[in-house]
């Protein structure tokens, strides 16, 4: 048959496949800064699969012909729209062997897979590169969303408790209170997926002055106002417009004072805590119940990657939400320990291995140099925001994002796509205090000052055509 003879094929040109692809690869990450970031282009759609396949070689050709020449550069340098990182040399080799070696990535021991002490291993390399307590349980889940949704379940669980009840088991029966000042929508799409309800988060104030950090004093407000009765407070470790931190600190006290699950968003902020200058805006953040961290934006590894941490005392309520109950084969979830138990996936790659190569290969100052050099970056461009009259800043450059808009509003819309279509530089539209706005998301590690550069003399260039 057609097919087996082309596996037989490719199998025996294994290497040059291999190679040819590594060589494509490496050509598109030398010459990334000068590839488009947005493309416009149209291909058609096949919608019928032909009987007999063309084999590897071919369907590589196929793949440069109709696909490559317009991939854009959305982990290089000057991608600026979606908080996306690139991928680091380390992270791309690690990708490589979770691929090659194929892992179901559950098991420590006893169920024929040892992948899974990776994946432990590296969750205690990012508590240490986060400086969080070792009393944190984590696992790595597809991006912010999913994290968000694990943590969250587990509050919902705790919830449940609080009045003897099993939701994981029983299902909702009452409403779930949830406080939040800004959240992500990954989070509000997590309260909906849980049966929590997106519509029903009680709204707390933000602080005046151009902020997005909830006041805790009327947070305090809300709480009493439930009269004792526990909820979930969703916290943001930077938000997406500012990147603003609530005051972590202010929360450890109401912690004491009051009953409630905290969840801390810290999908990009949390790598603040990577740096000594920039660490103060998560002080307080170790003594959350859970905290959701993006790997794919400033760790910079591969898309889908993202982390959980939920404090081990909350490990029984995670179990009670994850098991896989009706599988006996599995054995017992506190005793044989599986990541099947702990997170919504049950089907799972090697997650870990690229966060651990880069881990491993860049340390501590690695990712400490990453972060600083991006704020400087951010803020760099953010003085050339403020010295052109034709732009204005939105709110100040807290950390890695920069929030502007033009002085002339009625513009924003055209220069934007302007901008995005020249393919020097990519950044997304926003809508702040009112105000239509564009921001610019500061996390990959090839940004450098001469990127800033050619994106300004790009936007200069835009302004003298409008």
């Amino acid at each position: 048959m057609q097919y087996m003879n082309n596996l037989d094929t490719d199998l025996q040109q294994l290497d040059a496949i291999l190679t040819a692809v590594k060589l494509q690869g490496a050509d598109y990450l030398n010459h990334i800064r000068e590839r488009s970031t947005a493309s416009s282009a149209e291909v058609e759609v096949m919608r019928d699969l032909i009987d007999e396949g063309i084999g590897a070689v071919e369907a590589l050709e196929q793949f440069n012909k109709r696909f490559e020449p317009i991939m854009v550069a959305s982990s290089g340098p000057r991608y600026w729209g979606f908080v996306t990182g690139g991928t680091t040399p380390a992270a791309i080799a690690g990708d490589w062997l979770s691929t090659i070696y194929d892992q179901n990535t559950q098991s420590a021991k006893g169920n024929g897979d040892v992948s899974a002490l990776i994946e432990l291993e590296t969750i205690q390399l990012l508590l240490s590169l986060f400086n969080l307590p070792k009393n944190y349980f984590g696992g790595f889940v597809t991006g912010a969303t999913l994290s968000n949704f694990t943590c969250l379940a587990v509050a919902r669980q705790w919830i449940g408790k609080q009045s003897g009840k099993d939701f994981a088991r029983e299902g909702l029966s009452e409403t779930v209170k949830v406080l939040s000042a800004t959240p992500h929508s990954s989070a509000i799409k997590s309260l909906s997926m849980l049966g929590l309800g997106s519509g029903n988060v009680i709204q707390v104030n933000v602080l005046t002055g151009n902020r997005e950090a909830l006041d805790v004093t009327d947070l305090e407000l809300k709480i009493q106002a439930l009269n004792g009765e526990p909820f979930i407070l969703i916290s943001s470790a930077g938000t997406v417009n500012t990147v603003d931190f609530d005051d972590f600190e202010a929360i450890n006290l109401l912690k004491e004072k009051y009953n409630f699950w905290w969840h801390i968003d810290a999908a990009f902020g949390g790598f603040a805590a990577c740096s000594p200058k920039y660490n103060h805006l998560v002080k307080g953040w170790d003594n959350a119940d859970s905290i959701t961290v993006d790997c794919h934006k400033w760790l910079n590894v591969p898309y889908e990657s993202a982390v959980f941490f939920v404090k081990e005392q909350h490990q029984l309520l995670q179990v009670e939400t994850f098991q896989n109950s009706n599988a006996a084969y599995l054995g017992n979830p506190m005793e044989n320990f599986s990541y099947l138990n702990f997170l919504p996936e049950n089907s799972r790659r090697l997650k870990a291995l690229p966060a651990w190569f880069t881990l491993t290969s860049y340390g501590k100052q690695g990712y400490q140099e990453i972060v600083e050099r991006n704020v400087e970056t951010a803020l760099q461009f953010a003085d050339f925001i403020n010295e052109n009259p034709n732009f204005e800043l939105l709110a100040p450059v807290r950390l890695n994002t920069v929030c502007f808009s033009l002085t002339d509003e009625s513009l924003v819309t055209t220069f934007l796509n302007k901008l995005n279509a020249s393919g020097k530089v990519f950044m997304t539209p926003t809508f702040y205090n009112g105000k239509k706005g564009i921001r610019a998301a500061f996390v990959n590690w090839r940004t450098t000052i001469a990127d800033v550069e050619v994106a300004t003399a790009t936007m200069t260039e835009i302004l003298t055509e409008l």
